[in-house]
């Protein structure tokens, strides 16, 4: 008998796209989840950094959160059109319209909803979040959830953080979250 959250032999079907405030664990779960159901991991952000050979914060300096927000869809069109695995996404990238069709139409949307008191613990020693870099980071950041929450909300899947979860047991809590909403998404051989 298999323990739950061990890996297994799987075939995913469409991609799973987690999107969330920055400081939500796209990146920690994601890599934990692809690691688990042996899949591809990407993080969008990292993408677009090395292909601009710069960091987001360098870019949105250089040529302003427009440019960045093209570049972004460009790289989630070409990484939804690879093979499925579980694709981190920037905080704003499921603000766009665009994006959104690109996701619905290549996976699963995830939205990872964490409370803004762990988001700013998570954040607030950071400094490489070029839309914090104002006189009052965790005003704009409250400001970012309360217009970006109810646009997450229209993802396939809210799953609620919980701050005292390891990544670990988020990415076991997250499988069973994806068994239950979309069973078919993952077959298991």
């Amino acid at each position: 008998m298999r323990r739950k959250g061990t890996c297994m032999k799987q075939r995913l079907r469409r991609h799973i796209v987690l999107i969330g405030m920055m400081g939500a664990g796209k990146t920690a779960v994601g890599s934990e989840l692809a690691r688990r159901l042996r899949v591809p991991f990407t993080d969008v952000d990292s993408e677009i950094e090395a292909a601009a050979a710069m960091t987001i914060s360098e870019i949105f300096a250089r040529d302003g959160e427009a440019f960045f927000r093209d570049r972004e869809t460009q790289v989630l069109a070409r990484v939804l059109g690879g093979p499925p695995g579980v694709v981190s996404t920037g905080g704003g990238a499921w603000m766009r319209g665009e994006n959104r069709e690109l996701i619905r139409a290549h996976g699963l949307s995830v939205w990872l909803n964490c409370d803004l008191e762990t988001l700013w613990h998570r954040v607030r020693q950071r400094s490489t979040r070029p839309l914090l870099k104002t006189a009052d980071p965790k005003g704009t950041l409250a400001a970012l959830i309360e217009q970006r929450y109810p646009v997450y909300a229209r993802a396939d899947l809210n799953f609620p953080a919980r701050p005292a979860d390891s990544v670990e047991t988020s990415a076991t809590r997250l499988i069973e979250a994806i068994h239950a909403a979309e069973p078919e998404l993952l077959e298991q051989r």
